[in-house]
């Protein structure tokens, strides 16, 4: 089974190294593939050519849903597929 794909600024980490999950492509990714998050979810997170599978958690500390990632385990996508519209 495939994770659900979701947009992320690799910009947008918090001091832990994990990866906060509000910018405005997040959120549309999710409204979009009617995801709700809670705590252990799997996720591909990806930006332009970038992607990684992450873990969700939320931190009590922003208040905000993040995602734990392996820094090292960051892919190069060479095309990324657009999902929605043909």
């Amino acid at each position: 089974m495939s994770l659900s794909r979701v947009f992320v600024d690799f910009h947008n980490a918090d001091e832990q190294g994990r990866l906060r999950l509000n910018c405005i492509g997040t959120i549309e990714d999710l409204a979009r593939q009617q995801e709700d998050l809670e705590n252990g979810q799997r996720l591909t997170l990806y930006s332009e050519d970038l992607e990684v599978d992450g873990v969700v958690q939320f931190s009590e500390d922003e208040k905000v849903w993040v995602a734990t990632i392996d820094w090292n385990q960051i892919r190069q996508v060479d095309q990324l597929v657009v999902q929605g519209q043909n």
